[in-house]
């Protein structure tokens, strides 16, 4: 018997403690790997800084393509813009012309295929 009485005593001084490390082990864990915790943060800042690039670069696309709009207006119309605009769209030139069209060269995206018919 004095065995497991000692044993008891000894064991009542040792829960509590080890109880009390699971605890703020459990808490620390999330704190750092949870929902809301420091690397779910951090992702979220890069994620933010990655939106915010793409919006200035898109605002300056935008303002660009404000300012060729605006000089196609009535109020300000720009007779260059409109004969380069009108021989454009109606794919119109005059004999003498020689006329080169450039692309804008295309973000790298994701191959997209074309869809094959079937049994080919």
């Amino acid at each position: 018997m004095g065995v497991i009485a000692e044993f008891r005593a000894r064991a009542g001084s040792v829960v509590l403690p080890v109880l009390g490390f699971c605890v703020v082990g459990y808490f620390a864990y999330h704190a750092v790997q949870g929902d809301r915790g420091l690397i779910a943060w951090r992702q979220l800042t890069h994620r933010v800084n990655e939106a915010r690039a793409v919006l200035g670069d898109t605002s300056i696309e935008r303002r660009a393509l404000e300012n060729r709009v605006g000089l196609l207006s009535p109020r300000s119309l720009d007779r260059d813009m409109l004969d380069e605009r009108a021989r454009f769209m109606l794919n119109y030139g005059y004999t003498d012309e020689v006329i080169i069209f450039v692309e804008k060269p295309r973000e790298p995206g994701p191959a997209k295929g074309r869809p094959r018919a079937p049994g080919s």
